[in-house]
């Protein structure tokens, strides 16, 4: 297109817009990425052009029939080319990559460099989670909560219907059924995800247990329990961009989004938003936690749960290798994100729902997370990564020196001495978990794994020790619900600002956080064998800015002492806030890098500090209204009063 053609077609659009916007026909925002867009292809071309179904595939339809009225309805809503039901067979997904490739949907990657390995380029405008267009559609405002966007049912139907009319018109939908979690679990959920895109579908396939086994699993009973999730890339545009989640109906539709924390709706859409208000209704738990088995050289096990913020180390923390000093120990994973609980025996058991990891690639190396460094070697779908010159992808923190040249995420050129970044800073991995070279054996196991220990853990450069054992069920609660982390790439918005991000759950609670606070009050009533809470903090500095504590494999000193204190075997000092290692109680040995005086600094309690923590406490239990059992509020008086 001309630039004065795009010009006038970027004019149109703002004037179209604006009078929408007077109209009140949506809920608008700022259009100033409307020339960006137009900039980077023809506005109105459509992005997810149809492709032709050779015979044989895209033709196996479930045998439910509220799944085929479900999909006729949607259908006529959106007016399709034709629709693909997906299998889930590598027949099938070798002919979505060819198509893709083809629509320069996939770049294909050096294939003795990144075998079956694929880099996919998001829009510039669609590059992060948007929490500001996320919508929790309740009957009443009071049942989302004061940290969910709310957004009525009946009219929301209504706006998402508007923008679907016709959506699809030149496109193929795709009908992907998937299920979350072990294929035998008593926890695992079905679902089934319509989309226009390719991305997705491929994504999912590696994300989700994806075809005929879901359809197996739901089988025949119209009156089944499952997911009804509708997506559309819609034209792309930040101003027709919403993520909208109905609990009550185990209902999502999200639009206007191509980024897959977005789009892909299993993950935190079904997996936390839907499945947390499910596991309240249903007497269980979904958190946003990753899963790892420690086991010591003299062959115990256990399994620890551990909630952290987007882009804390969860990952490499999933995935931990124990240095050399800690020979005989082994670390696995379950999971790197999700964790699903149930009550049996009176503890708690976990299965991770997903089938593979969606990273953060920035500051991934063979020095900070070496098995995930592994799982990515093949197999693996790149989004927003760089390009180099030989067909291979590089980010930023990656091994060896930069290329010398290489194309950036956004399709431009690229040197060291470059203004922007190579990849942009919240790129991402899909890889299957099987490509883990330390996968749990018992991550296929539908009972799930028992779990002794349950960390919470911000990034907070002070205030908070390297670790502490919280002295019961109820005041681990209160040290989850009062969590707080700086800010990052992983969703929109300031970065490296301290917000409360409870149990990492702010985003992607589906319902009241009040509510969810007694839930897990409720659920440690339930437990006559709770597993011990402990609240972690790698990414303490000191006065100087610079970190006090290494790091990546030297966690496992700190998961060691939380083993430990799981058994009984070693002791601690009980202080203010909790029960904190002394130097002695920590295996030191060979720990290089960290002075006697630099381990008193990353274990003290400033209590200066602290009268600010409990006062911030305060304020953030004021701004959920009402809601906060009082059990809490009772705990911030014992912490206060501790304190003075």
């Amino acid at each position: 297109m001309p630039g004065c053609a795009r010009l006038r077609a970027s004019q149109t659009i703002k004037k179209f817009l604006e009078k929408r916007r007077k109209r009140g026909k949506f809920v608008l925002r700022a259009i100033d990425e409307i020339n960006t867009i137009s900039d980077r292809r023809e506005f109105m071309n459509n992005p997810a052009p149809a492709i032709s179904l050779p015979a044989g595939i895209g033709d196996q339809k479930p045998a439910n029939q509220a799944v085929l009225d479900w999909v006729h309805e949607i259908e006529l809503l959106t007016q399709p080319e034709n629709i693909f039901w997906c299998d889930g067979s590598e027949r099938e997904n070798d002919f979505l990559i060819a198509e893709s490739l083809k629509q320069n949907v996939l770049l294909k990657l050096n294939e003795k460099k990144a075998p079956r390995s694929y880099l996919h380029r998001s829009n510039p405008n669609d590059v992060a989670r948007v929490e500001q267009f996320t919508f929790i559609c309740t009957p009443t405002k009071a049942e989302a909560g004061p940290t969910n966007n709310w957004s009525e049912p009946a009219e929301t139907y209504s706006k998402l219907q508007g923008l679907l009319k016709g959506a699809m018109r030149g496109r193929t939908m795709f009908v992907v059924p998937y299920i979350m979690g072990p294929p035998d679990s008593p926890l695992t959920k079905i679902g089934f995800e319509i989309t226009d895109s390719k991305y997705v579908v491929l994504s999912m396939r590696i994300m989700t247990r994806m075809g005929e086994i879901a359809v197996k699993r739901l089988g025949h009973d119209p009156k089944a329990e499952w997911n009804r999730g509708v997506h559309s890339l819609l034209d792309v545009n930040p101003e027709r961009r919403f993520i909208c989640h109905f609990p009550q109906d185990n209902a999502i539709i999200s639009v206007g989004s191509g980024y897959g924390g977005n789009v892909l709706l299993s993950k935190k859409c079904l997996a936390l938003r839907i499945g947390s208000y499910l596991a309240r209704k249903q007497g269980w738990l979904a958190e946003h936690m990753l899963i790892l088995g420690v086991e010591s050289p003299a062959g115990k096990k256990h399994y620890v749960a551990a909630a952290f913020p987007s882009a804390c180390g969860k990952t490499n923390f999933a995935m931990l290798i124990p240095p050399k000093h800690f020979a005989g120990w082994k670390v696995t994973t379950v999971g790197d994100d999700i964790a699903w609980m149930q009550i049996r025996d009176g503890r708690l058991w976990a299965v991770n729902p997903e089938n593979g990891y969606f990273g953060v690639v920035p500051g991934t190396s063979c020095k900070s997370n070496p098995n995930a460094m592994k799982s990515i070697e093949r197999d693996t779908l790149y989004t927003n990564v760089a390009l180099t010159d030989d067909g291979d992808v590089w980010w930023e923190g990656k091994d060896g020196a930069p290329p010398k040249h290489a194309i950036d995420w956004r399709g431009n050129d690229w040197t060291p001495d470059s203004k922007e970044k190579a990849a942009h800073p919240n790129s991402r991995f899909a890889t299957p978990m099987r490509n883990n070279p330390v996968l749990d054996p018992h991550v296929e196991d539908g009972n799930g794994v028992p779990i002794s220990a349950i960390i919470f853990g911000g990034r907070r450069s002070d205030t908070m020790p390297l670790v502490f054992q919280a002295f019961d069920w109820e005041h681990g609660t209160y040290v989850g619900a009062t969590m707080a982390s700086e800010t990052t790439a992983a969703a929109t918005g300031a970065v490296g600002q301290v917000r409360r991000d409870p149990m990492a759950m702010l985003p992607f609670c589906g319902y009241n956080i009040g509510d969810y606070f007694r839930h897990w009050l409720e659920t440690g009533n339930r437990l006559t064998n709770p597993p011990l809470i402990f609240h972690v903090n790698w990414f303490r500095k000191s006065a100087d800015g610079k970190f006090l504590w290494p790091g990546f494999g030297d966690n496992m000193r700190v998961l060691e002492w939380i083993i430990d204190r799981c058994e009984g075997r070693v002791g601690a000092t009980e202080s203010t806030i909790g029960y904190i290692p002394r130097m002695q109680d920590l295996d030191l040995d060979e720990l290089s890098g960290v002075t006697p005086n630099q381990m008193r600094e990353l274990l003290n309690v400033n209590a200066e500090e602290w009268q600010k923590e409990i006062s911030d406490h305060a304020k953030f239990f004021e701004s959920l209204g009402g809601g906060v059992p009082k059990e809490l509020h009772t705990q911030r008086e014992q912490l206060a009063a501790r304190l003075r």
